[in-house]
């Protein structure tokens, strides 16, 4: 266990070395300037457009460093050449890929709590109100971010930084919109629980409009959560192993 926490605590150095908290920054500045300039669709609405904005901002910024760090450190390392110093120091490969993950979690997971620290606090200041709601809204979306990390290193042990950010991306918009396709956008059809979505991480509406969600909808998360990343990650070191470095 000992490789996997000092190569996940090397990828977080790295990140902060190429300022990825920056985005965290930009991110913030921009929803300061928008959260004031929300129209007043009444009372107790206006709250609701902030969350859902909060929470896209969130989203967003979180989606970036996330498929900017899977996508670019495996072949970055390669590159270099750095990873063979790495796997010669009895660092297994899949050790290798799980320390990576686990770095880009963890920096993900920092920009996510920065943006809601950032959120909650101009909520406050603007409205009055106490968001709390929003922290829900980052545990949910940090899950997402895990198994969308998962599997753009995924594809980065076989192919480039380009290709893994676009077939990241088609990743997020197949698992969201998986669901909408196959029964149609028939109101009354569902689909079937077998299907992998990444619609259960989607919980906008009700941190925005409801009273959140409850814990055993955490736990069905969670649960989905670490077989996504227990799969990809199983699937990567297969390609990672079969790769001739």
């Amino acid at each position: 266990m000992r490789p996997v926490l000092v190569i996940a605590r090397a990828v977080v150095a790295d990140a902060i070395r190429r300022k990825v908290v920056w985005m965290v920054i930009v991110f913030a500045g921009l929803l300061a300037i928008v959260a004031p300039s929300l129209p007043s669709y009444g009372v107790g609405v206006v709250d609701a457009v902030f969350r859902e904005v909060a929470i896209s901002l969130m989203y967003a910024s979180s989606l970036v460093v996330t498929i900017a760090l899977a996508a670019t450190r495996v072949p970055g390392e390669v590159e270099r050449r750095t990873v063979f110093g790495l796997l010669s120091r009895d660092v297994r490969r899949w050790q290798y890929l799980a320390g990576t993950w686990l770095g880009i979690f963890l920096v993900t997971g920092a920009v996510i709590a920065a943006s809601t620290v950032v959120t909650i606090a101009i909520g406050g200041v603007v409205y009055g109100s106490l968001m709390t709601r929003l922290v829900m809204a980052a545990f949910a979306v940090w899950l997402e971010m895990g198994v969308v990390g998962a599997f753009g290193m995924a594809l980065s042990t076989r192919v480039g930084a380009v290709t893994s950010s676009v077939g990241a991306l088609v990743f997020v918009f197949v698992g969201h919109s998986i669901s909408t396709l196959y029964t149609g956008g028939a109101a009354n059809v569902s689909a079937p629980s077998y299907i992998p979505s990444l619609e259960m991480f989607d919980v906008v509406n009700a941190v925005s409009h409801g009273t959140g969600y409850s814990g055993v909808y955490a736990l069905t998360m969670l649960t989905a959560f670490v077989a996504w990343v227990a799969i990809l990650l199983l699937v990567a070191t297969r390609v990672f192993q079969a790769r001739d470095l």
